[in-house]
């Protein structure tokens, strides 16, 4: 079963949370977190992207910014910008969108529980991004940013939130400048705390990974390094666990997560369309932004006009929980041989957009030259994805896109 405790959380005292709070790392280069943190003295952008601070070094991952994250770090609670909770504890973190609002749990998972598989994983990481944020965690000593899990929804934990975020006002409550509400409870009753960890042991028997696939990873190989150094390691340290915002399988949604290619590989445009007529169903929706609306049905953006693919059967296999998926079908009657893009991790030839951005992103990108053609892609189900997890495969690269994305410095987790 899961471990998933409550921890003592280093938070913003109130007034400051909207000025403090920022995007995960990995969702923007350092020009753009320069400006998202302009005229924001307290952003954690100052931590968690550092570079922004040090203006003249080329190499984010240079000591000279991990040793600068870790001053701020140390300023920011200096200035009494960030306290510590005084007990473990449980806190609840609720996200609202479109009118539509998931609620979390934050609570401490376990290391031991990523290496034994009971964290389970639906993607491969990259080590370059996987070093990084090892390095800065072991410069902090804290996991500075929250991952996003799901796990299998308990009735009994939903009934508790529920009453929690009838009965008590949000410790931080407030609307983020891209219109998603975020919402925050310090869970302080003891009883309750008491309870909810008994339901994660008695009714959770595994978490899966659902945005921060590199922070896991980093966070579990801390744990491995600590212990290593420890002579008189207990396994109840800090550092054995990790922050994490645990989101029942019911309340989310994914997103598609859209390809757009650079070139056709040679193919003239009724050429490469022929070439799909092979797999797929092929009928011209004209200029008009066409959206898949089932599973197998492809939208393809070319020359002016919207495309509807469907799958031929044949294309895919239903019984295979990676063949399936639409990625796979793109990838294998499209990507590979009939453009000639094998590797989607290293390709030059192929870009990834996240369907919160629209189709009217990819067709503009298509417009404007930059790319020759647009697939968008029917979203991946919460199903699909704890499938695969469960059956121990992983998925191709860019199938999810979570959204929206966890705020990070609601709270944060120290391990030493």
């Amino acid at each position: 079963m899961a471990t998933i405790k409550p921890f003592k959380g280093l938070r913003p005292v109130a007034g400051i949370v909207e000025e403090l709070a920022c995007l995960p790392y990995d969702v923007m280069n350092s020009e753009e977190a320069v400006l998202m943190a302009e005229g924001k003295e307290k952003s954690l952008l100052r931590i968690t992207k550092a570079e922004i601070e040090c203006p003249g070094v080329d190499d984010i991952h240079s000591e000279i910014v991990y040793n600068k994250a870790v001053e701020n770090f140390k300023k920011f609670q200096e200035n009494g910008w960030l306290v510590q909770d005084d007990e473990a504890r449980y806190y609840i973190y609720a996200q609202t969108m479109n009118g539509r609002t998931q609620y979390g749990i934050v609570g401490a998972a376990a290391c031991a529980d990523y290496q034994n598989g009971i964290i389970k994983k639906h993607e491969l990481t990259r080590p370059d991004k996987e070093e990084d944020r090892m390095v800065l965690t072991r410069y902090l000593n804290a996991n500075i940013e929250p991952v996003f899990f799901a796990y299998r929804a308990v009735p009994e934990i939903d009934a508790i939130v529920t009453t929690i975020v009838k009965e008590q006002k949000p410790d931080y409550d407030f609307t983020a400048e891209d219109g998603f509400g975020h919402h925050f409870w310090v869970i302080g009753d003891s009883k309750t705390n008491a309870k909810l960890e008994q339901l994660f042991t008695e009714k959770v028997p595994f978490t899966y990974v659902a945005d921060g696939h590199h922070r896991t990873a980093a966070a579990a190989r801390i744990g491995i390094e600590k212990t290593a150094q420890n002579p008189n390691h207990t396994g109840n340290e800090p550092y054995n666990f990790f922050m994490a915002v645990h989101f029942p399988d019911n309340q989310l949604q994914i997103i598609d997560y859209n390809r757009l290619v650079t070139d056709l590989n040679g193919l003239t445009e009724s050429g490469f369309l022929a070439a799909l007529e092979k797999s797929f169903d092929v009928k011209n929706m004209g200029p008009a932004i066409y959206k898949p609306q089932q599973l197998h049905e492809f939208s393809l953006y070319l020359a002016g006009n919207w495309y509807k693919l469907n799958a031929l059967p044949g294309m895919y296999n239903d019984n295979d929980p990676i063949g399936v998926l639409d990625v796979t079908i793109l990838s294998n009657q499209v990507l590979e041989p009939v453009l000639g893009i094998k590797d989607l991790r290293t390709s030059k030839r192929i870009d990834f957009v996240g369907g919160i951005r629209g189709l009217g992103e990819l067709q503009k990108r298509v417009d404007s030259g930059e790319m020759k053609a647009a697939f968008a892609l029917f979203p991946v189900s919460m199903k699909q994805l704890i499938d695969i997890a469960d059956s121990g495969n992983i998925m191709p690269p860019k199938t999810t896109w979570f959204e929206p994305k966890l705020r990070s410095g609601l709270v944060i987790n120290k391990i030493d």
